[in-house]
């Protein structure tokens, strides 16, 4: 249960009109464009000196033996020790400064996990289920109804085990089980599919928002796969649907500082111990939402993975609005009026998640939008900051920075508002809204379905870019910004989870209601 995608159900028009995220166009904060300009020019001393290098080889080229001749025989044979040392100091700078770049994170492969078909939620039969489990009356069965044909979930997605057979209460022991089908089943299809063995992992990354059991998720896939004794192994929980791109962040910093290394990142959810069994219809949407998913990444360091590497990362954007009280507590797990836990949403959910996500996008722009862009951007906001406040800021086109979105499949009404906001075209929320219909909300590892889509398209051409984008709980927005190093071939073995169904994405129930 995630809040990103709970911020996406209170849009659903439940008993009140619908929820919208604010619009992009009205109010842009100038300090947020100063965050993402702040990220470029701290490379810019780089970028200032591959031109000075460029010209100084080229003048080296074109630089006449007997000019070195003269050089030598006039200046440098008195002065040798200057030299000497000159170049030591010379040689020992530019290695320190090589040695501090930032090393290049390569996606090697991923893998998303699909459950057995006789999982398969179709939407009658879950709410006949629905009717069976609690003292449910009409209208909260109308509310159900409401929402599931509001939700863009279609009839082939999949719950656990115990929503299936009732003999199998919500345990703990139930809900380790469904972890452990999820991550390895993804973990298993991932190491069969690339040449790197368990005990080649270094660091190990795992999300789950509402499960966390001790030992921890980490050490269940320790334990499994018998890695190694050293691995730095990581458990991030309560994180929300945009724990994914925070998983993949860590990974990436821990490569900086661990060199030829591999790493493991794991995004999952738990529907058995995060279904909500109570009557307060804030926290009954997550079920009516959240489905079984998950995947797992394997990211590389190593320059030699390069060629064999489907992506390499460029940027990781991460917005953080838990300073205000209102964002915090606008996705809440608490306890109803008779003590059942569950996750209450807010009535400001949307425009927390609204905020989180302007900010998030200004403070990318600058990083990835062509400098027309950027003009145009900065003169609007110029002249609505110093002359006509009333004047709307410029909203880049960031179809210019991107050939591939890949925004969290939380709920329909989300990715209507971002497709609106940002003048996307159909196709590119097409991945999005065909997640959704296959396989519902399944938290933060929505993204990679997504990804995987694209794939599955034939799509995805080499140097293509990519912009994964979650919410989540706190309230959080993450950007995850890649390049495709080769065009992906569709895959046909067990890591895709389109590989007998993409024929028939998208479909026309994608309209809107």
């Amino acid at each position: 249960m995630t809040l990103g995608d709970r911020g996406d159900a209170v849009s659903f028009k439940m008993e009140q009109k619908s929820k919208r995220l604010p619009d992009f166009s009205r109010s842009v904060n100038l300090k947020y464009v100063k965050l993402g300009y702040h990220y470029l020019i701290t490379h810019l001393f780089t970028l200032f000196l591959i031109p000075i290098f460029i010209v100084l080889i080229a003048e080296a080229m074109q630089t006449d033996p007997e000019d070195v001749y003269e050089l030598w025989h006039h200046y440098l044979r008195y002065n040798l020790v200057s030299v000497v040392t000159s170049g030591v100091f010379i040689v020992m700078g530019l290695t320190v400064y090589i040695m501090s770049w930032p090393r290049a994170v390569y996606l090697v492969d991923y893998a998303c996990y699909r459950p057995p078909s006789h999982f398969q939620v179709p939407a009658r039969y879950y709410l006949e289920r629905c009717q069976g489990f609690g003292d449910l009356d009409e209208s909260l069965m109308e509310f159900q109804r409401k929402i599931v044909r509001q939700s863009g979930l279609g009839d082939e997605t999949y719950l656990p085990e115990p929503f299936h057979d009732l003999s199998k209460k919500p345990t703990m022991a139930t809900a380790r089980a469904e972890t452990e089908q999820v991550m390895f089943g993804a973990l298993d299809n991932l190491f069969s599919s690339t040449s790197v063995k368990p005990k080649d992992i270094g660091i190990l990354v795992v999300n789950c928002s509402l499960f966390n059991p001790t030992p921890s998720l980490s050490a269940m896939i320790v334990n499994k796969y018998k890695l190694r004794g050293n691995i730095k192994s990581f458990n991030l929980g309560g994180m929300g649907c945009s724990a994914g791109v925070i998983s993949v962040d860590l990974a990436k910093d821990l490569l900086q500082v661990h060199r030829n290394t591999y790493a493991i990142v794991v995004s999952t959810e738990n529907i058995t111990y995060g279904a909500y069994p109570g009557r307060n219809k804030s926290m009954m949407l997550s079920n009516c939402l959240f489905r079984v998913g998950g995947a797992a990444m394997l990211l590389s360091n190593k320059s030699k993975d390069k060629r064999l590497a489907k992506y390499k990362l460029v940027h990781v954007v991460r917005t953080h609005r838990g300073s205000d009280d209102k964002a915090y507590k606008c996705v809440y797990q608490d306890q109803d009026e008779t003590g059942k836990v569950g996750v209450s949403l807010s009535k400001d959910l949307m425009a927390n998640a609204g905020g989180a996500l302007k900010i998030n996008i200004t403070t990318l722009g600058p990083l990835v939008l062509p400098i027309s862009e950027q003009l145009l951007f900065l003169t609007t906001l110029t002249i609505k900051k110093l002359f006509n406040p009333k004047k709307k800021p410029y909203i880049p086109d960031f179809k210019l920075a991107f050939e591939h979105f890949c925004i969290h499949a939380g709920g329909r009404a989300v990715i209507d508002e971002m497709e609106k906001n940002l003048d996307l075209l159909p196709i590119h929320v097409e991945a999005s809204r065909s997640t959704l219909h296959r396989f519902g909300n399944t938290s933060s590892s929505s993204i990679w379905y997504e990804l995987a889509y694209i794939e599955a398209k034939g799509r995805m051409r080499k140097n293509d870019r990519v912009w994964q984008i979650a919410l989540g709980s706190g309230f959080k927005c993450n950007s995850a910004v890649w390049v495709a190093l080769k065009n992906v071939k569709p895959s046909t073995n067990k890591c895709s989870p389109w590989r007998d169904c993409i024929e028939k994405y998208p479909v026309q129930t994608f309209v809107k209601q």
